[in-house]
């Protein structure tokens, strides 16, 4: 990709994290979903290639991630011998290096080490390098026992001073592996043309096999085919998705910058529990929980800021930094509809220390945009006057009660008070373009995020929010089963009627975003996919855009 932007020269060192966390295990898992008789794990989590050699492979392709203007973190995982199947804590400790180079042919290399990858991790490899030059493009492989890994492509950040003139960015969410492939995935990694690309949550999904929702048809089964609950199930799930050809491919073309949301643990995760959670009979949920956590940090390309944690904050130069939020880990538990607790000043959706983090950031910040990567929607939603027929369907998917209306209180909705404060603070301290960036609802939006939703328009909004919708999760026409583009005809005009704020609501199509910065103007181009098959093709559906210093949204007609 063009450069587009300036950087400097610096030195090259590395350093490396091998992810040596402690293991914790459990055994116990759903007695129904025990049952289900599918292909052994290694089926999906290995393709059938390694079990021909006894020579190291690298099954699970190669990823970058979190930026920085002088470093990248590089992932991998070994599969050293056949048997060394991820979760199953076997295998030797092996030697794995790195190589980092300005060309893709490796003549110009600026980095090189090594580190030993055990079974205490996963045989998961981490390398931290540091000492690259700013928005700069760079290729790496890695290498055990004689045998290469693909060659990955990455992009380090630009300076913190540096005059930016545009950042791209895909945007996606919400992959259900049962639900169908990931052609978003490889819509994106086609591009060529992206800076990096921020995944908004749902990464995994934690269910046994056909207990979510697939339109009544599961593609591709999960492995394990239980629900996952040990340490174990959660690195063989995460391993299965990485098999996948098109994350595969995206994740070597560009690095990605990535959250959790809650099917990373379990459904409607909160800090003590999860709906989708049964204490004792699936173990303790701290058990889960840190089993999740170790999972993920040990499979994915992220830097934890706070130890346990996926909120931190990266710069792009003078235009835009990006706060990244976590908002299961530290959440009150989920209220009822209708009891009145969503206004509790004592319940909070972020907790105490990152909202202080998150406010003061914002406060500090000198660039031309303030992102805020948010897993649930921010935007207040009411329903209005819809009828039974679209309201039990879509209180089905926002995981509400099927009768009466309400909002939905596993997002901000459901914590008005951390909101309120959040949104006060943006507006007493005359913080402006601030956007956030969401996922989480298998639909599309494009809002303005209104200080009182009650008057707006007639009262100020003080951010903007883009929703991206689901790379195969079930939207409202999977789950009503009719026609793409039925549910949204009548739903959409219903929705915004109600909800003033709103410009533009798809509830029926799976797709993936592209946001694109400049210093006048943050424009999400919205693109929908053809299905969910393999080959399914891309078109770009809509565009929506916010001026620098409206807080409002407004429609582009074109595509960046």
């Amino acid at each position: 990709m063009t450069s587009r932007y300036r950087s400097s020269e610096s030195a090259v060192s590395a350093t490396a994290d091998a992810n040596s966390l402690s293991p914790r295990r459990r055994t116990v898992v759903k007695a129904a979903a025990a049952t289900a008789v599918l292909a052994g794990p290694l089926a999906a989590a290995l393709p059938a290639r390694a079990a021909t050699t006894e020579a190291p492979a690298f099954l699970h392709g190669v990823a970058s991630g979190d930026p920085l203007p002088d470093g990248i973190l590089l992932w991998t995982r070994v599969t050293p011998v056949p048997e060394a199947t991820p979760g199953s804590g076997t295998g030797p400790d092996t030697e794995v290096s790195w190589t980092v180079a300005r060309d893709k042919a490796f003549t110009d290399v600026v980095a090189k080490g090594s580190t030993l990858a055990t079974a205490a991790s996963d045989h998961t490899v981490k390398a931290d390098i540091r000492g690259l030059r700013p928005a700069t493009d760079y290729w790496f492989r890695f290498s055990a026992g004689g045998t290469d890994s693909p060659v990955g492509r990455t992009r380090t950040a630009p300076a913190a001073d540096a005059a930016v003139t545009g950042l791209r960015f895909g945007v996606v969410s919400c992959a259900n592996w049962e639900a169908g492939h990931f052609a978003a995935y490889r819509h994106l990694a086609a591009r060529g043309d992206l800076d990096a690309w921020l995944h908004l949550g749902d990464y995994i999904y934690e269910y046994g096999t056909g207990e979510y929702g697939t339109r009544g048809t599961v593609v591709r089964p999960h492995t394990p085919a239980h629900e996952i609950v040990t340490l174990a199930d959660y690195r063989l799930r995460h391993a299965t998705y990485k098999t996948d050809p098109d994350l595969q491919a995206l994740h070597a073309k560009a690095p990605v910058v990535a959250i959790w949301d809650d099917h990373e643990f379990a459904n409607d995760t909160w800090s003590g529990g999860a709906e989708n959670h049964t204490e004792g009979a699936e173990g303790a949920w701290a058990a889960r929980q840190a089993a999740a956590k170790q999972a993920y940090f040990e499979w994915m390309p992220v830097r934890p800021a706070v130890e346990g944690t996926t909120y931190r904050r990266l710069r792009f130069g003078k235009l835009a930094d990006l706060s990244l939020l976590d908002l299961r880990s530290f959440r009150s538990q989920q209220v009822s509809l209708g009891d009145g607790e969503v206004d509790d000043p004592d319940r909070t959706l972020t907790g105490r220390a990152q909202l202080d983090w998150l406010k003061a950031g914002l406060t500090a910040s000198d660039t031309a945009w303030r992102l805020v990567g948010t897993s649930v929607m921010i935007s207040p939603l009411a329903f209005g006057s819809l009828p039974a027929s679209l309201l039990k369907p879509l209180a089905k998917l926002l995981g509400l009660p099927q009768e009466g209306l309400a909002l939905n209180t596993d997002q901000w909705d459901g914590y008005t008070d951390d909101r309120r404060e959040l949104l006060a603070h943006l507006r007493a301290n005359a913080i402006r373009n601030t956007v956030f960036l969401t996922g989480d609802i298998h639909m599309a939006w494009a809002n303005d995020v209104p200080v009182n939703a009650g008057t707006y328009p007639l009262s100020a909004s003080a951010a903007t929010e883009f929703v991206v919708t689901s790379v195969t999760s079930d939207n409202l026409d999977d789950i009503v089963k009719v026609p793409e583009g039925t549910v949204s005809a009548v739903a959409s005009p219903l929705i915004k009627a109600a909800n003033r704020h709103v410009h533009w609501v798809d509830t029926d199509r799976h797709g993936y975003g592209v946001l694109d910065i400049t210093a006048e103007r943050a424009q999400m181009d919205y693109y929908v996919l053809s299905g969910r098959t393999a080959g399914a093709t891309a078109t770009w559906a809509r565009s929506y855009r916010t001026r620098s210093g409206t807080q409002k949204v407004e429609r582009s007609y074109d595509p960046v």
